[in-house]
């Protein structure tokens, strides 16, 4: 495999390709190697999602890691907070291996140092590729002395009782939830994670299949939930769940099978771990979120921090501020609870002990927390993502009362609305997101916004 290659399969926060053809076990070894030699491991946590080609490529690492002395814990099927939790409890650097909602012949790695802590462009990713890249052309490096142990440990009991000391589910009233997994690892962990709590669980595409034969296991995608919120309705259920493929994310329907708004759960979920902190502290938030998250957060005592787009950037700022918690708008959220790291399972707890811990519909308890109109993620496929950008910035710059920021893409803010507009870091896509006080000024500026983008 040439070594050039590797530019197409790293990226800003980890390694994904197409199996076999950009990326292979003998290249998973190298990658094995370069991790332990650039986190400098004595011991690594390894686990992998249900892609076909995952347990030959996660043991391929673990051969690679030993070779270089480190002692090898191989925890075997897993979801990606999983294994975060894995490498938190056991003070291990670890590795992932998933692709996430990607189409069934892809994988990857996502790799973290001990106590979960992000490894990204900056944080030692572009040195394992450079090392990978050397060691292709010139050959593995040289083992050690004395190589690694690898052995397995099961850790899916220990990591449901984790987050349940951190949600008090005990005393809710009984729920019916649907749960759709998406042939994802949400069918391997939520059978344990919510075993003996008092709801009825309804589950749909719990068999663990990577080459996901209902649906593509990406709940941000409107279409990928149309059998979940089907059902939801057909069962009278109080709401439903949807974990994508390695079930770090999760996605809520109300009883009615509308989608609840990830900005309304980054709402809900904050306004609980303020109060579990005593009313204060500081809360993440992505540029794209809704406003009321800020304002929920203020309302219930809290500090709010905006932050750039990516998980990266939130785990940092968490680091930074000692924030306890952290959300954005594509089902991300971080606990302080859980080493920074992103979790929707804990997150599907707060929800269903707020809703199990009151009377009312769902869509009742949430509403308080989503206030305003928004338009979505509109994607525009264009030739030259900063002409775009310039001519939507000329065209507002000059409006009175309208500020503008570049903290992550364009953001522009009026007094009854505001958009950003942001460039895919890997496809030509611009990425508007708006929002505003009521539907019919959302509508007017998203309409004027990609009438300029599209132009």
């Amino acid at each position: 495999m040439a070594a050039a290659d590797l530019s197409q399969i790293v990226k800003a926060y980890d390694v994904r390709g197409v199996v076999p053809d950009q990326w292979d076990e003998t290249l998973a070894e190298l990658f094995g190697a370069a991790f332990v030699r650039v986190v400098d491991a004595e011991a690594v946590v390894i686990g992998h999602d249900m892609r076909p080609s995952s347990p030959g490529l996660a043991a391929a690492f673990a051969r690679g890691a030993a070779r270089l002395g480190a002692d090898v814990t191989m925890i075997g099927l897993c979801s990606t907070d999983q294994l975060y939790f894995a490498s938190g409890q056991l003070g291990l650097p670890g590795a992932m291996f998933t692709a996430s909602h990607n189409p069934a012949q892809y994988n990857g790695i996502k790799m973290c140092r001990a106590g979960a802590a992000p490894v990204g462009q900056d944080t030692g990713l572009s040195d394992i590729r450079a090392l990978a890249e050397q060691w292709t052309e010139q050959g593995a490096p040289e083992p050690a002395d004395k190589p690694g142990t690898v052995s397995e440990r099961d850790t899916l009991k220990d990591y449901a009782a984790h987050l349940l000391s951190l949600v008090d589910l005990a005393s809710i009233r009984p729920l019916k939830v649907v749960v759709d997994a998406g042939n994802g690892m949400g069918g391997h962990t939520v059978p344990t994670v919510f075993a003996g709590l008092p709801l009825d669980v309804v589950p749909m595409y719990f068999e663990l299949d990577g080459t996901f034969p209902n649906h593509e296991a990406n709940p941000l995608d409107p279409k990928n939930i149309v059998d979940l919120q089907a059902r939801v309705r057909a069962e009278g259920a109080d709401l439903g769940l949807a974990f994508d493929g390695d079930a770090d994310r999760c996605f809520v329907v109300d009883e009615n099978g509308d989608p609840v708004s990830p900005s309304a759960i980054t709402a809900l979920v904050a306004a609980r771990e303020l109060a579990k902190h005593g009313g204060s502290g500081t809360i993440i938030h992505n540029l794209i979120t809704s406003w009321s998250v800020p304002e929920v957060v203020r309302e219930h005592g809290g500090t709010p921090v905006r932050t750039r787009v990516g998980h990266s950037f939130i785990k940092e700022e968490m680091a930074k501020t000692g924030a306890i918690f952290g959300g954005e708008h594509s089902a991300h959220y971080y606990f302080k609870d859980f080493w920074n790291a992103d979790t929707g399972m804990l997150a599907a707890l707060h929800v269903l002990a707020a809703l199990g811990g009151q009377d009312g519909p769902l869509s009742a308890l949430v509403s308080s927390y989503d206030r305003y109109a928004s338009s979505g993620e509109i994607n525009s496929t264009v030739a030259d993502q900063s002409a775009s950008l310039a001519a939507v910035r000329t065209a507002f710059a000059s409006r009175d009362g309208v500020t503008l920021d570049d903290l992550d893409g364009l953001t522009v803010t009026a007094t009854d609305w505001w958009f950003n507009l942001r460039a895919s870091n890997t496809e030509p896509l611009l990425r508007l997101n708006v929002e505003a006080r009521d539907e019919a000024t959302m509508e007017r500026v998203r309409d004027e916004a990609l009438a300029l983008i599209r132009a």
